[in-house]
């Protein structure tokens, strides 16, 4: 189970809504009916073999167990949920899936304490859940359907806490690596970068153990190929922390002022062609073409790809307006914003270019391309250096997208 809280991100919810417990929205993952159906067959088979249930009403008892795992992750969730609004912090949604969940925050922990006890809630919560399962398996008869659900929780319970507890993220013990090397460092992106590679390690360390297990004949092969699949999503959620981290930290070098490209406006009506030799005869560097009205005020924008895709030998005949985008469609960002408020606008609304704005006027054009760039240089090929009299296309979201 991991616990994102992602307050640097603006993401449509995972999966289908399912309900709200204590007012937060509840959704359920896609893939978690996949699983449940698995878990279902294989726990209804057990069922059969080791306590001489018969079909039906073997595999109702499997998908009890699923429901009882599902309630599991809840209140795991839940756990990190409740210590969050202790702490002033909102709480977007839970996504639950058979295994694992997530709980989406608003913003991120405001100090290193609250983000460990934050991250910590969980497991607690799956530590106390598989201590009550523990003492009923102890008193009800081994040979009978409660006492076999009640056995499985308390492993299941106690395995996740366990498992979560490891200090690498996205694991809730990472996040608690974090806040003590967000303590220590006095900077949080440094300590995701850290808790991030100590994800990757504590990834590699688990195959080690799991690929040897299987060599002495402790694991199965299905046992074997789903710890890989968790080792996977491990050693992927911890690349995305390592990336987050890095990102973040360079938010304070997002600057609306050096960033914004200056525009030079046409009149209504100018063909495309026309326009494009006066942007290429304009010379400041990155121009970005614009219409204007009869009054000089900027009414919209020419859509770079729409206007590369218009062929060579037509743009004289084509009008400028036929490749824009209406400046009332455009979001505008205010000089002043700081480089987090930047990336959280760019976030709840995406697009391509945006009106950077000082008061009523336009002062100049962002391309969510040249943010990209900033955050990840070593990455993203800076659209700065394109070739004059040509628009090129920005990359749509300067994110992962974990």
């Amino acid at each position: 189970m991991e616990d994102q809280g992602r307050a640097t991100r603006n993401q449509p919810a995972a999966g289908r809504p399912v309900g709200h417990v204590l007012g937060i929205p509840v959704f359920a993952n896609a893939s978690m009916l996949l699983l449940a159906g698995l878990v279902t067959v294989v726990y209804g088979n057990y069922a059969q073999s080791e306590l001489g249930l018969t079909p039906p009403w073997s595999y109702l008892v499997g998908l009890g167990f699923v429901v009882c795992l599902l309630g599991s992750v809840l209140l795991h969730e839940l756990g990190h949920a409740v210590i969050a609004r202790r702490h002033g912090i909102g709480v977007r949604r839970i996504t639950l899936e058979l295994l694992s969940g997530w709980t989406e925050m608003d913003r991120d922990a405001p100090t290193p304490k609250v983000d460990a006890l934050v991250s910590l809630a969980g497991p607690l919560v799956s530590l106390l859940l598989g201590g009550i399962a523990t003492g009923a398996a102890l008193l009800l008869p081994s040979d009978t359907v409660p006492g076999q659900i009640a056995f499985q929780l308390a492993v299941s319970n106690v395995l996740v806490a366990v498992f979560n507890v490891l200090p690498g993220l996205p694991l809730d013990g990472g996040r608690a690596l974090r806040a003590g090397m967000w303590a220590l460092l006095k900077d949080r992106n440094r300590a995701t970068v850290v808790a991030g590679w100590a994800g990757r390690v504590l990834a590699l360390l688990t195959v080690v153990v799991v690929v040897a297990l299987y060599q002495l004949r402790i694991l199965t092969v299905f046992g074997l190929v789903f710890v890989l699949l968790v080792v996977l999503t491990l050693w992927q959620g911890a690349g995305q922390s390592i990336r987050l981290g890095r990102m973040t930290g360079r938010f304070p070098l997002i600057d609306l002022n050096a960033l914004a490209r200056p525009i030079i406006a046409v009149p209504a009506g100018t063909p495309l062609g026309e326009a494009q030799r006066r942007r290429a005869e304009d010379p400041r560097p990155d121009v970005v073409l614009a219409v204007a009205d009869a009054a000089g005020i900027l009414t919209a924008l020419v859509d770079p790809v729409a206007a590369e895709r218009v062929p060579v030998d037509r743009r004289p005949w084509v009008s400028v307006e036929s490749v824009s985008r209406s400046r009332d469609a455009l979001t505008s960002l205010p000089l002043g914003l700081s480089g987090e408020q930047v990336v959280r606008a760019l976030q709840a609304h995406p697009g391509a270019q945006y009106l950077v704005t000082a008061g009523e006027d336009v002062v100049g054009v962002l391309r969510v391309a040249d943010v990209a760039a900033v955050l990840e240089p070593r990455t993203v090929p800076s659209p700065r250096k394109e070739t004059p009299g040509k628009d090129t296309p920005g990359k749509d979201s300067p994110n992962e997208d974990s």
